[in-house]
């Protein structure tokens, strides 16, 4: 649905109508699985991903982060611990049971404790651990270097 000329968009879709086009020049993006219930923290990491040629999916759950990485086969996994159905620490798991998914990146941003989880996240597979809110140069940062 078109948004109304006084109304904030809420939606990825109605966030991605708005975005400048990619570059043409810009073949095989990237793909980044945001996993997280937070529709807020999903619509901004979007915006973010989306302006620096990232393309992105989204999960709020662990049972349709599991299908949605399957499909999708992202290069890269945004995961929070704090997940309605299960936590992430399932998710990554679970995902490293699948060969398809297995080896793909995970950054965990989390509002968890870094001192109690960091080390148990990192011995679960994730490349990097964050907490929220996180700084977005740091984050941009850190998806560059998995990325290559």
């Amino acid at each position: 649905m078109p948004l109304q000329s006084h109304e904030l968009p809420r939606t990825t879709d109605q966030i991605s109508d708005l975005l400048p086009p990619k570059s043409i020049g810009i073949m095989n993006a990237k793909r980044i699985l945001v996993i997280d219930d937070d529709p807020d923290l999903r619509l901004g990491l979007h915006i973010r991903l989306k302006a620096n040629n990232y393309d992105t999916y989204f999960a709020r759950d662990a049972a349709s982060a599991i299908s949605t990485a399957l499909e999708k086969t992202p290069d890269l996994i945004i995961l929070d611990l704090g997940l309605p159905d299960d936590d992430g620490y399932a998710v990554m798991k679970t995902l490293r049971t699948h060969p398809e998914v297995a080896a793909v990146p995970v950054i965990v941003v989390t509002g968890r404790d870094r001192h109690t989880h960091e080390e148990c996240v990192r011995d679960a597979g994730a490349k990097q651990f964050f907490e929220k809110p996180i700084e977005d140069s740091r984050l941009l940062m850190r998806i560059r270097e998995l990325l290559g």
